[in-house]
């Protein structure tokens, strides 16, 4: 049973990792810095993880990973497992995702792209790899499980990304970027971030998931950047514990609507914010705003359902009809959804 187990690893490593690359990313400030006598390397250069997608020589890696370079034009190190090593530049990024593509220049390189999943069919239990260079350890592998699924995290903005995969797969700094693998070889994630006080892996890794990806990358690829539809709200999930301090059905799901932006497509539209709140466990929560229940077709069950949808089905400019819980009856509203602004 072990032998087989760790058969399985083996062979998911030695199938991906020549997909596997490690990104060195020079400092912004590294001119500067090279003239200054005892500068460790470390402070030269910034290091993460990527992978292969296409024939075409594009990376994926995370935005956070390449930043100080992008919209640059300094080119990254891009090192691969039989220690290739190859330029490229940084060609599309997008922080609301935490996602970003180098492309490397042209040479005759023996690029594998990775087989994708799709993140919408993981569970937890399942298991999972992660390949990286974690403190700089080129290729490194770690094992764990899904942990978790349908996670809200934060991006480097304040727009949330959805449906985050957890993880217990061990995942350090270096790991940021570097593909979250199913048992099956497919990345069903992107590493991008762990949850700990020590800023070291303490059992809770976060990864993009895939189909976010697969959404976002072509755009990075053709556009540089990739726009979303915005509809201008923030919003909570209706949990029980509101259910019942407000006196709805049991049976009620959905999105609260704590306030809209001025101006937003959802202020134009009449939807409503929070109003007033109550008291839950000694704690105020808002309440009197609309209930989110649906989009078109498609229930609302919580915050990351909506959120999701937007990301996956939607653009700017979508015309859609949100069918809303308000006073105690269900309404229907059309929105026209704009592009989600920019962010410093």
């Amino acid at each position: 049973m072990l032998a087989a187990f760790e058969s399985v690893l083996s062979d998911i490593y030695e199938s991906v990792v020549p997909s596997v690359v490690y990104v060195r990313v020079p400092n912004p400030a590294r001119s500067a810095l090279q003239g200054m006598q005892g500068v460790p390397e470390e402070l030269l250069w910034g290091a993460g993880s990527g992978f292969v997608w296409d024939h075409e020589g594009h990376i994926v890696t995370n935005h956070h990973v390449v930043e100080g370079v992008v919209g640059r034009p300094e080119e990254v190190i891009v090192i691969f497992a039989d220690s290739t090593k190859a330029k490229g530049k940084v060609v599309g990024g997008d922080p609301h995702s935490d996602l970003a593509v180098i492309k490397l220049e042209k040479g005759d390189w023996n690029l594998q792209p990775v087989n994708l999943g799709d993140s919408s069919e993981v569970k937890v239990g399942q298991l999972t790899v992660a390949i990286g260079a974690p403190f700089g350890q080129e290729f490194t592998m770690t094992s764990g499980i899904v942990s978790g699924v349908g996670r809200n995290i934060s991006g480097q903005t304040q727009f949330t990304i959805p449906e985050a995969i957890q993880t217990d797969s061990a995942i350090n700094p270096g790991n940021s970027g570097g593909p979250l693998i199913d048992r099956h070889g497919q990345v069903i994630g992107i590493n991008t971030s762990i949850i700990s006080r020590s800023g070291s892996f303490s059992g809770v890794g976060m990864a993009v998931p895939i189909n976010i990806a697969k959404r976002v990358v072509p755009s990075l690829i053709s556009d540089g950047e990739f726009n979303y539809p915005w509809l201008g709200v923030s919003i909570a999930t209706v949990t029980d514990l509101y259910l019942d301090e407000l006196g709805l059905p049991d049976n009620t799901r959905g999105a609260l609507i704590i306030e809209t932006v001025d101006s937003s497509p959802a202020d134009k539209a009449g939807l409503r914010g929070s109003d007033s709140s109550v008291e839950i466990d000694g704690a105020p929560y808002p309440a009197g705003g609309d209930i989110i229940l649906a989009i078109g077709p498609h229930a609302v069950t919580n915050s990351t359902d909506l959120i999701a949808h937007l990301t996956y089905h939607n653009s700017p400019g979508d015309t859609i009809t949100l069918a809303v819980l308000r006073d105690g009856q269900r309404e229907e509203l059309e929105v026209t959804l704009g592009q989600r602004p920019a962010t410093p």
